[in-house]
């Protein structure tokens, strides 16, 4: 009976073939690891992406929190000592500082640009400080 079967299998597959093939051919699982390759490939693109852009967004807070402090100890001086040209410079954790006072009628101008490693851009900060004296 077993035999009959078999036999009756075999006449029916395609070309006469014992039974249909499983599994997946060589070309298939290349075609398949290349295309997760090509996956990843722009998953790491987009990661270094966003590993740049999350530098670049900290150099800007710590050179924002530089111009900061740097206004503010300006601005603790008295207007007597802030004379009209007065200029200086610092380098802090990379960040270069250029600061100066410009006088007005009244008041003091206070100007801190800085120069920031591989940005093109030099942000530059200001305060207007009034003078009673």
């Amino acid at each position: 009976m077993n035999r009959i079967a078999n036999q009756r299998s075999r006449e029916s597959t395609p070309l006469g073939r014992a039974s249909a093939r499983r599994g997946v051919t060589l070309l298939e699982v290349l075609v398949s690891v290349l295309m997760i390759a090509v996956a990843l490939g722009g998953v790491m693109g987009s990661t270094s992406a966003v590993a740049r852009q999350m530098g670049g967004g900290m150099r800007m807070t710590v050179a924002a929190s530089l111009a900061q402090t740097r206004l503010d100890s300006l601005a603790s001086l008295s207007c007597a000592q802030l004379v009209h040209g007065l200029t200086g410079t610092a380098i802090t954790r990379g960040i270069s500082q250029t600061w100066g006072v410009t006088d007005g009628r009244n008041i003091k101008t206070l100007t801190v640009t800085l120069t920031i490693p591989r940005k093109v851009q030099r942000p530059s900060y200001s305060t207007v400080i009034p003078c009673r004296d």
